[in-house]
């Protein structure tokens, strides 16, 4: 008997979809606490995924006052809907850090950009594809597509983009699997690391930038050592909690704005030494990390 793995056809990936329910509110954790922004920021509707229109709002949240001479930071959360903390860790800074920043720079902030996947606490879209591989032109994924437009309108360029991610247990117990039995290949598992890194962008690495985010971060969290291979993730390390990826190549978050610098985020909100608290506050600081530094030069 063969043990050739088989991708999953259209019915195993309907099957996957009816197995999926709904463990949290999008409209209660989320859309409630953009809406109580809009006396301080200017809040927009961008869209909505037409898998539930009217459950699953999109929005952008941006300075009242856009002034042309700032610089323009991208602030994006919930690319992956399961890792919590990206979301929250968006709204908390708009809530109690950005005015520090809004006389310097101009904010644009997408928290949940992926709404049902936040519900259903999952790394796919509905059509078992991953939002986070995605980001290209006329991309498979509405989440992508919706993000993308609207940036495009607003016909600016970035001076730097944070993107809020989280690695969880989870990736190897149920994602990882899921990704072997969708395309049909297999996969390696990794270690999952104890703490919180980096993924820069191994074409603009902006080393001293990834420092400063990574030192901001440890006076909250503790930042993940790399094992015994010296990498993370199976990625060797350019410097503590510091891996880099060829971002466009892979078609992530971070790579569509094309900002001058760039880093994306990975709490780990599965290890014993945090909570969720912290997990927020780590992607909080992660933000201003890298703002202090762009201020700095």
């Amino acid at each position: 008997m063969s043990d050739k793995l088989i991708p999953w056809d259209k019915s195993e990936k309907t099957d996957w979809l009816n197995s999926q329910s709904i463990k949290r509110s999008y409209k209660e954790d989320v859309v409630s606490k953009i809406i109580a922004l809009e006396n301080d920021f200017d809040v927009t509707q961008y869209g909505a995924l037409s898998y539930a229109p009217n459950k699953y709002p999109l929005f952008i949240i941006k300075n009242k006052t856009f002034e042309s001479e700032k610089k323009n930071i991208l602030i994006t959360g919930g690319v992956h809907g399961y890792e919590t903390s990206g979301v929250i860790g968006a709204l908390k800074f708009l809530n109690e850090k950005a005015s520090n920043y809004i006389s310097k720079f101009n904010i644009i902030c997408a928290p949940c950009i992926s709404p049902w996947a936040y519900e259903t606490i999952n790394r796919w879209n509905p059509n078992t594809i991953d939002p986070n591989r995605s980001f290209t032109k006329n991309s498979p994924s509405e989440e992508c597509q919706l993000i993308m437009q609207e940036i495009e309108k607003m016909n600016i360029s970035f001076y730097a983009h944070i993107d809020l991610h989280e690695t969880t247990d989870t990736d190897n117990t149920v994602f990882r699997p899921a990704l072997e039995k969708r395309d049909g290949v297999k996969q390696k598992e990794w270690g999952i690391p104890d703490g919180f890194y980096l993924v820069g962008d191994s074409e603009n690495p902006n080393d001293k930038f990834q420092k400063a985010i990574i030192d901001s971060v440890r006076e909250v969290t503790h930042i993940a050592p790399a094992d015994e291979a010296g990498k993370i993730i199976g990625k060797p390390i350019t410097q503590e909690g510091v891996i880099n990826y060829p971002i466009k190549k892979l078609n992530l978050c971070a790579s569509f704005s094309n900002a001058d610098y760039c880093s994306t985020t990975e709490v780990f909100p599965d290890s014993p030494k945090v909570n969720d608290n912290d997990c927020a506050n780590a992607q909080v600081a992660a933000i201003t990390g890298g703002l202090d530094y762009l201020l700095s030069l």
